[in-house]
């Protein structure tokens, strides 16, 4: 009777045991996941790399991924790669890592003709003219990535070559513009 007592207090503390043990494993902080970036290629399984990723704790490295996404889908330019990153930005968010404004910007920081840096609300006298060499900067700085979006990725030459063109036409057309709105304090 002792014997048959003994194995099952020790059939007990044993289970306990491994609950306990699991429990601290599911539980356990440390455990992280490994945010490395995605390699090779193959844009479609980078982009299922970090969609991964994203979702399980690396929600904190977006634009790393993101950046990733672009030099990956540069080894091979096609207009298909325009579509691809319009899902992953839809995806982004859908899973709440962008507002749905922050995925246009960025799509059409990249993919699209016009100038994210450029649309206001203002009056271009009072709010753009004051400031025109650092919006002038910044459309620059735009047009880099419209290059890297357009050319590089999607080699759709027709969009970047109008995007160029009217970088050049809003730098005449604010130059104009600033001087006949006058003097700026």
């Amino acid at each position: 009777m002792k014997t048959t007592l003994k194995i099952k207090i020790c059939s007990l503390l044993a289970s306990v045991a491994i609950v306990t043990s699991l429990a601290a494993c599911s539980s356990n902080p440390s455990q992280k996941t490994s945010c490395s970036l995605p390699e090779g290629p193959d844009l479609e399984r980078a982009i299922s790399a970090a969609r991964f990723d994203l979702e399980t704790g690396c929600e904190h490295e977006f634009d790393a991924y993101f950046q990733r996404l672009l030099v990956i889908a540069e080894g091979d330019p096609k207009k298909e790669n325009k579509a691809s990153f319009s899902d992953f930005l839809l995806w982004a968010n859908d899973a709440g890592l962008l507002s749905k404004l922050q995925a246009r910007e960025i799509y059409n920081r990249y993919f699209g003709v016009k100038y994210v840096s450029l649309i206001s609300d203002y009056s271009v006298c009072t709010q753009t003219c004051p400031h025109r060499s650092d919006v002038m900067r910044e459309m620059n700085r735009e047009l880099v990535d419209k290059e890297q979006g357009l050319l590089k990725i999607s080699a759709d030459r027709l969009n970047y070559t109008r995007a160029s063109n009217l970088f050049q036409e809003t730098e005449l057309v604010l130059e104009a513009t600033c001087e006949a709105c006058g003097p700026t304090e």
